[in-house]
């Protein structure tokens, strides 16, 4: 029997992480390296060659034969190209490994073929990858274990340098965010800590189908959602799903990805069942943001390739199924110093807790300045089958606090002071053989999109397949702009003190319209927005506006977190993005229409037609009564089918007359995506008339069920 090894034993055993650089490198070498990383400097080339030499040596050893400048390009996925250890030939006809420190630093992958945006010309082909000392390179081995490669994470920007990946702004907006931060902390007599960092801990979730089973619906395949399906008789209804006992062959699948996240150093901790049948949720210890959001890159891989394996398939989008919940993927998010003082700690007394109330309050003013950039930042093609319904947080930006923190807002805001904070008390179970327990001075509230949870913020409107990193660069940029003003404002006050009360005062009056801790799920809360004055951006489409606002470019400019043509570039490739996933979608249903569904209910309502005649010609008219009625049904509904398929081609074919950009997908939106969804109602009727034998696809029971 094969002996299993412990966690600590396995974790992190194929990254290149400090552990290993103070064992392996020069004890000069190791402190320029971290030197390097601390002030953000330029790397030495002496230093990088032996650097490189070490890692390669390491690589070597856990059987890397390649390695690979590791990136975040703007297409949703991560990019690499292998190269292989080696050397020319001698003339002995032998090879040498090698590795110098300039292939480590920097690499050149062709770049005209990734999204830019209008930022290159197609036919401009150059750009380079540069190393993010700040993430650990680490080895991925293949299913046997052989065929290692050596991942290095890496930045990627174009020829004259903007950036063409989600890592190098999200670099810029944490070296944004530490400026102010320790900037603030300086204010309130912190000497001591000399960086801050955001810290995320992004929630994944996911569905987990029979990869036979998937392999037959053409739609999941080609758009990563059904675009038809009816509901079985069981959905969600009865939440047995909800944290429910594993299953067997999940439990097994779920353990692998396990003991590949952990060797790669990815603290994956929580494993259950969502709310949705066929759905999980893992969820990792968080991390510094750059380290976290490659972490979470290397779990939505990793879930993939485990799957694989399994006979599985793992589905990250955001909507596979109609009618059950969707997936999302919470991004945690905190501020720590690099002396672990954590800024959004409330403490025990936070009424009292001056630099936390201003802190907080610089969030809620940095939420409300820029909620509908906030907003932006999860759109998402997939997330638009999400946001907004009964099991998601509404497309309206609003902040929860709870019931402790709005207690002490209203203090401030009525009387300039808040003097007490409501305790949370004890909870009594009322059952001898139970302890009573602490509770908690605030609940929470799951409707809301941005909620305060303790000591951080849960921002829960990010897609189950989308990077965190947009994300998380606004949100580091929203915030170091509120602490950046805070600060002009409180460094020139003759009296810090009473300057500091009066600010909070004044940001908490301004922006308390921000705050709800309601249900954020209901009608209500959608028309008390609107009189608040709050944008509710229903769609992709509608929030790409906000990523190119005089306000945007101008927040981000000053930051240099964005150029204004690395902004516009941005927004052009979303509204490309969108286009082409609708256009893909649209193409999907009339190919599957056509080929698959219309034949299979034209040969359904034949045979059954058959039938009928040779009853007639038996029994008499008296005895088909419920088969000509089932004719008749499955007749309309082909019919309604068959038209709408028509108007949907023509429609898709129709984009081509409008131009790109925001023109065409505001067409696909208005158009194309009605269109589809008149196809689907017919579809889906239809496949609770025809004969489920007959029917060309697995059903949504055998998917969600049937695993």
């Amino acid at each position: 029997m094969q002996e299993t090894k412990s966690i600590s034993e396995i974790f992190g055993t194929q990254v290149f992480n400090d552990t290993v650089m103070q064992e392996r490198l020069p004890k000069k070498i190791y402190k320029e390296l971290k030197k390097t990383i601390a002030e953000g400097k330029e790397l030495d080339l002496a230093v990088a060659d032996v650097v490189a030499h070490e890692m390669k040596e390491w690589a070597l050893e856990q059987g890397a034969t390649h390695y690979s400048h590791w990136f975040q390009p703007l297409t949703g996925a991560t990019a690499e190209k292998h190269d292989a250890f080696l050397s020319a030939p001698q003339p002995s006809g032998k090879v040498l490994m090698e590795f110098s420190g300039k292939e480590l630093v920097k690499g050149e992958p062709d770049a005209s073929s990734f999204p830019s945006g209008g930022l290159r010309a197609t036919f401009e082909a150059r750009g380079y990858t540069a190393w993010d000392c700040t993430s650990p390179a680490f080895v991925r081995k293949g299913a046997n274990g052989a065929g290692g490669i050596l991942y290095i994470p890496t930045a990627f920007c174009s020829y004259k340098g903007e950036a063409l990946d989600q890592k190098t702004p999200l670099l810029r907006s944490m070296e944004a965010i530490n400026t102010q931060s320790l900037r603030l902390l300086r204010l309130f007599g912190n000497e001591t800590s000399s960086r801050v960092t955001p810290s995320v801990g992004a929630e994944q979730e996911y569905f987990l189908v029979d990869r036979e089973k998937y392999l037959k619906r053409k739609d999941l395949v080609f758009t990563g959602r059904t675009l038809f399906g009816a509901m079985p008789p069981k959905g969600q209804e009865l939440d047995d799903h909800y944290f429910g006992v594993i299953r067997e062959r999940i439990a097994a699948f779920m353990g692998d990805v396990n003991m590949e996240l952990w060797k790669l150093g990815v603290s994956a901790k929580t494993q259950h069942n969502e709310v949705a049948p066929g759905q999980h949720e893992l969820a990792p210890i968080y991390a510094e943001c750059n380290v976290a959001v490659d972490h979470n890159q290397l779990v939505m891989e990793t879930l993939k390739m485990v799957a694989y394996r399994h006979g599985l398939q793992c589905v990250l989008h955001e909507k596979p199924f109609a009618g059950v919940n969707g997936s999302g993927k919470h991004n945690n998010w905190s501020l720590i110093t690099d002396d672990g003082i954590n800024l959004l700690e409330p403490g025990k007394t936070p009424h009292e807790n001056i630099q936390f109330l201003l802190v907080l309050i610089c969030v809620l003013r940095a939420v409300d300045r820029h909620g509908a950039l906030l907003r932006e930042s999860a759109a998402d093609v997939g997330n638009d089958h999400r946001l907004g319904a009964n099991e998601a947080p509404p497309a309206i930006i609003s902040v929860y606090l709870g019931e402790q923190l709005e207690d002490v807002l209203s203090q401030l805001i009525s009387t300039g002071a808040a003097t007490h904070s409501i305790k949370g008390g004890h909870l009594h179970t009322g059952v001898r053989t139970l302890p009573d327990f602490a509770r908690d001075a605030t609940d929470r509230n799951r409707t809301s999109p941005f909620a305060f949870t303790g000591n951080k913020f849960e921002f829960r409107m990010v897609g189950s397949r989308d990077s965190v990193a947009s994300a998380n660069v606004v949100l580091n940029t929203i915030v170091a702009e509120s602490f950046a003003d805070a600060c002009q404002r409180l460094e020139k006050a003759k009296d810090f003190d009473i300057a500091v009360h009066d600010l909070i005062k004044e940001y908490a009056s301004e922006h308390q319209r921000i705050v709800f801790n309601g249900n954020g799920y209901s009608q209500e809360w959608v028309e008390e927005a609107a009189r608040r004055g709050l944008p509710n951006l229903s769609c992709m489409v509608e929030t790409i506006p906000a990523l190119i606002s005089d306000k945007t470019v101008e927040l981000f400019e000053r930051f240099g977190v964005f150029t204004r043509a690395e902004l516009e570039s941005r927004a052009e490739i979303k509204y490309e993005t969108y286009t082409k996933a609708m256009n893909i979608e649209a193409r999907a249903m009339i190919d599957i229409a056509s080929k698959q569904i219309i034949p299979a209910v034209v040969q359904y309502t034949t045979a059954l037609a058959s039938s009928i005649n040779q009853i007639r010609t038996a029994c008499g008219e008296a005895n088909i009564s419920v088969q000509i009625e089932l004719l008749k049904d499955c007749s309309t509904a082909l019919a309604s089918a068959k038209a709408a398929l028509k108007e949907l081609i023509t429609l898709t074919e129709g984009a081509a007359e409008y131009g790109e950009g925001r023109e065409r997908a505001c067409y696909f939106r208005e158009k194309v995506v009605p269109a589809m969804e008149e196809l689907r109602a017919p579809v889906d009727k239809l496949e609770m008339l025809v004969a489920k034998d007959m029917w060309p696809m697995p059903s949504y029971g055998d998917l969600l069920f049937e695993v």
